[in-house]
């Protein structure tokens, strides 16, 4: 049995084109009663706020987030409050101001600097602090079939344990629209990188793309090229009806965990996670976007805690639409394959696809279904020798919602959670209840 209680508040600015901000802070305490006899205190926050200091100039955004992590992919996948033993706390944070100028109706430029950094509990990945600055000039509406842009990026990543690593990068863009619907894009550019790497560091790079726009609803594109880590491709897609949202992406780019950890900027390859029913949210959304609408959100993909750099391949898609006037029905995927740079780290990749239903039984009280598969691969070097390892999960959550007054709620929700692995004594099965009340005042 575990109990535990959470005190939190949310604070937003109200009354400010200019000014948007939101914090959001709660601290959970843990008590454990039968097998496990433990008591722990955690501490979860979303804050992410802008802010236009000179009109139409001079801007800055900054974020802050505190929340639990897998340590692990070996180790148990559930969360915190049941066990803590793979799960560590980790802090981030980002303050970033920069400029933008519209050069007449010739360009659009803008320039930004970025300080930020991240801390993990109990050194479970080393500590770091990062500084980058960012600049592109781009087109502006005075070109109208064809489009241009320079880009510019340095980022400069000490760690308190382990090698600094420097990523610096310069590009050139240049589109054609062949007509209204269809357009032709291509990019070239150099990499002059430092970090430790079994397969280089420093290249040119360029990519040639298409794109299709048939409506305002609509866009697809595709592009494929050459950077110094090998071929290169990337695609997006979104379309959106009545009823319907559909959207897919994919992308492969250099990273490491601090980089994972504290980029929110753009969060379309994000999980969002237990969004409530009917949420509709921009693309790409922002982090103060998914913080306003009540989201979660999980950047690592429920991949482990790693040091070191590694080449990401992330695809994403999803779609949700609503059936009738009172269900609301979605589906997502998610494939991320990291491919460490150093040979004495490996591979790994974690695959989830997974389904809800949302269902109104009345103006106070609403029922829920999710079910998600995930299957955890690593190669040997990353399970440590020894052979492949190699896990597939299941989860199941069955819950029931009722609002007993405008801000007095309750929810009873029952898991399964159930994990076979190619590897002796791994497998697990779980099966929870949680009854749980909330008020807000």
């Amino acid at each position: 049995m575990i109990l535990s209680v959470t005190p939190g508040f949310t604070m937003r600015s109200a009354g400010s084109r200019r000014v948007q901000a939101t914090v959001q802070y709660s601290m959970t305490g843990v008590a454990r009663f039968g097998g496990d006899e433990s008591d722990d205190l955690y501490h979860n926050l979303n804050a992410a706020g802008k802010a236009e200091l000179v009109e139409d100039f001079l801007f800055i955004d900054g974020n802050a987030r505190i929340s639990q992590e897998l340590i692990s992919l070996l180790g148990p996948t559930v969360d915190a409050t049941v066990n803590d033993s793979n799960r560590a706390t980790v802090g981030t944070y980002s303050i970033s101001p920069y400029i933008q100028q519209r050069l007449g109706t010739f360009a659009y430029a803008q320039a930004r600097y970025t300080a930020r950094g991240a801390i993990f509990e109990n050194e479970v990945a080393s500590d770091s602090s990062s500084n980058s600055f960012t600049a592109s000039l781009n087109s502006g509406t005075r070109f109208d079939d064809l489009s241009w842009g320079f880009h510019y990026s340095l980022i400069d990543t000490d760690y308190n344990t382990g090698p600094d690593t420097t990523f610096e990068r310069v590009s050139a863009t240049a589109g054609y629209k062949l007509t209204r619907k269809f357009r032709v894009f291509g990019t070239i550019g150099e990499d002059k990188n430092e970090y430790l790497s079994a397969s280089g560091t420093d290249g040119s790079s360029y990519s040639v793309g298409l794109g299709w726009s048939p409506s305002r609803r609509t866009s697809v594109e595709a592009s494929t090229g050459e950077r110094y880590f090998g071929s290169t491709h990337s695609f997006s897609a979104r379309h959106a009806s009545r009823l319907t949202r559909w959207d897919v992406r994919y992308t492969e780019d250099v990273s490491d965990i601090s980089r994972l950890a504290t980029d929110f900027r753009d969060l379309r390859g994000a999980e969002l996670n237990s969004c409530p029913p009917g949420t509709k949210l921009p693309i790409p959304p922002t982090l103060l976007d998914v913080i306003n609408a009540d989201c979660d959100v999980d950047l690592f993909f429920g991949t482990s805690i790693v040091n070191g750099v590694f080449l990401s391949k992330l695809l994403t898609a999803g779609v949700s639409w609503d059936v009738g006037n009172r269900t609301t029905v979605s589906a997502r995927l998610s494939d991320l394959t990291r491919e460490f740079q150093l040979i004495s780290q490996g591979e790994d990749r974690v695959q989830t696809v997974s389904g809800t239903i949302n269902h109104e039984l009345s103006a106070r009280t609403s029922a829920y279904g999710r079910l998600s598969l995930t299957r955890n691969s690593l190669d040997s070097t990353a399970a440590g020798g020894g052979g492949a390892r190699e896990d597939d999960i299941m989860s199941f959550n069955l819950g029931l919602n009722h609002r007993f007054a405008e801000q007095f709620s309750g929810a009873l929700i029952f898991r399964h959670t159930q994990r076979d692995s190619n590897a002796a004594n791994s497998n697990y099965e779980e099966n929870s209840l949680t009854a749980s009340v909330n008020m807000r005042f």
